[in-house]
């Protein structure tokens, strides 16, 4: 962690401790921690702060102790402090910690050839005329106006005149599968991140005049669109099975995989217009609209955008979400199939962080620790929960 985040994080101790802290500040205090979870390189007394004074000052100043809360388990994959994330009552801050060895050897696990690996930063590029080049950490791709050095490929700007009308825009798909997720730099400089099992299609190049189109064909992608007046107001848009996203300059999250019913658009910041048939919805940030691609019906609701949009950082993270949901991230991640024996625990809810570069062995462990699974077995591709 930098001088300058330490810096922030001791300011906001002082100003929660001192009883200055607004509810924003609080609110700023819990979000940093979410964000910060490894906290390796402060000195003892500030971990002691943090551990005690913190946590129960927060629970006497908001009274948190007699509040009746839903059973909600809280997971975290480290082994230095847990910190268990938040439940808002009425704009209050609800802050619990979590502090136990997650790491002990568990009597119940079963490993048979263990072939689970941690997703890591891969893809396959299809080229206009067909042909598929494999793109994957640490191997390089250069051809004419594109290049890759395995973690992101880069488009550059072509000259102009080379691309005079529709009939002259070719197009490249970047498929990502299980277990991967990469970075796409297109030429009029926006940048799209690529979740696990995820398409895009894209013009190598943009026409001067005409709207900036891309399709995500299934899957996830976190959107930082270069401003529409750097391109003489030519505006971006994304199209995903049926719903178009309209921005000017701005960054959004889409997620719209196959087997699931719903598309889900975050906006992070800025603004967008969503529309389908003759519906039109505008989003501002913090804002996610859900469209039912089989009913056609939508709604807007409030988020924690980091929930939604953490993945891109290198951590998953969960607020109230099913055991299953969870599991169902995982295993695009983990390119893994998941059963689950014992029905009644696919509906459990957690919430915390997870990290992506941990491996699945570790987090299972975790989960279990946490009392929510009985065992678990590892069988070469597959993860069987009891």
């Amino acid at each position: 962690m930098d001088t300058n985040n330490k810096q922030r994080f001791l300011i906001l101790i002082e100003q929660f401790l001192s009883g200055k802290a607004s509810v924003s500040e609080i609110k700023s205090l819990f979000n940093f921690f979410q964000s910060h979870q490894e906290i390796s390189d402060w000195e003892d007394e500030h971990k002691k702060v943090v551990e005690e004074k913190i946590y129960h000052n927060i629970q006497e100043k908001l009274g948190i102790g007699s509040f009746k809360r839903k059973k909600v388990i809280s997971i975290f994959n480290t082994n230095l402090l847990k910190y268990a994330a938040v439940i808002l009552l009425g704009g209050l801050l609800a802050y619990s910690v979590l502090n136990r060895d997650i790491l002990s050897t568990s009597k119940d696990l079963e490993l048979v050839e263990n072939n689970i690996q941690i997703g890591t930063n891969k893809a396959s590029l299809t080229l206009e005329d067909g042909s598929i080049v494999l793109l994957e950490k640490g191997k390089l791709y250069e051809n004419r106006n594109v290049n890759s050095n395995g973690d992101e490929i880069v488009y550059n700007e072509v000259d102009a005149e080379s691309v005079l009308n529709m009939n002259d825009v070719k197009y490249n798909y970047l498929t990502i599968p299980r277990g991967g997720q990469f970075l796409v730099k297109l030429s009029d400089n926006t940048k799209v991140w690529l979740n696990s099992e995820s398409q895009l299609k894209y013009p190598i190049n943009f026409i001067e005049g005409t709207s900036r189109e891309v399709e995500l064909i299934y899957g996830e992608a976190y959107f930082e669109v270069s401003p529409s007046a750097l391109h003489n107001g030519d505006s971006f848009q994304v199209i995903s099975r049926g719903q178009k996203v309209e921005v000017v300059g701005t960054q959004f999250n889409v997620k719209s995989y196959k087997d699931e019913a719903s598309i889900y658009t975050t906006l992070v910041e800025g603004e967008v217009l969503v529309s389908h048939a003759d519906t039109k919805q505008t989003l501002r940030p913090n804002q996610q609209y859900a469209f039912n691609i089989l009913d056609h019906k939508g709604l807007i609701s409030n988020v924690n955008v980091y929930n939604e949009v953490s993945w891109r950082g290198g951590v998953f993270s969960f607020e109230n979400k099913s055991l299953k949901e969870i599991m169902t991230v995982l295993s695009r991640w983990y390119d893994m199939n998941v059963i689950f024996e014992n029905k009644d625990i696919e509906n459990v809810e957690f919430v915390g962080v997870l990290y992506k570069d941990r491996s699945i062995e570790s987090i299972l462990k975790n989960i279990k620790s946490v009392g929510s699974i009985k065992s678990y077995e590892i069988r070469d591709r597959k993860v069987i929960l009891n």
